[in-house]
């Protein structure tokens, strides 16, 4: 494995965290946003909004932990690297979030942009589970057992939101 592709893996592996938390924080914003026909706009904002404001909330909370465990003043440093840690999460918003603004100008239907909007959390969800058990195993098995749970989480979320509603 060349340097590049090494350095792919590790900068994956160092967001994985964040793009879970993300994958799984659209999923569930999207099952309980219910019918997204009438405005997939105003779905759009409250998605990216909603996974914002849950992004802020946990970069400002590792801030102040840190703080309180180390004794340190908060910084512009210690902001970045908190920042660094939880923007991952937001990250993940970004393709659902276009998704409902093209269904909003009537480029895809809503319904389709409900269903990429799944896809690409549930394919970020097994992605990184096929990861883990690779790094864990280096065998296929693990690696594949691994993404099939991991994506699994995903659908079973995104068959709830049909259930649902």
């Amino acid at each position: 494995m060349n340097h590049a592709d090494a350095s792919g893996w590790q900068r994956l592996d160092k967001a994985a965290f964040g793009i879970i938390y993300g994958a799984i924080m659209v999923l569930s914003i999207l099952m309980a946003a219910g019918d997204h026909s009438q405005s997939p706009i105003k779905t759009a904002v409250v998605l990216f909004g909603s996974v914002l404001a849950i992004t802020l909330a946990k970069a400002f909370a590792e801030l102040v932990a840190h703080a309180l465990n180390s004794g340190e003043r908060v910084n512009r440093d210690a902001w970045r690297a908190a920042w660094h840690h939880s923007s991952p999460t937001l990250a993940v918003a970004n393709l659902p979030t276009i998704f409902f603004l093209a269904a909003g100008v009537g480029w895809i239907g809503v319904e389709l942009a409900v269903l990429l909007s799944q896809g690409v959390c549930v394919a970020l969800l097994a992605v990184l589970g096929t990861r883990v058990g690779w790094v864990v195993d280096r065998r296929i098995t693990p690696a594949v057992l691994g993404g099939l749970f991991s994506g699994g989480i995903g659908v079973a979320l995104a068959i709830m939101k049909v259930t649902i509603h």
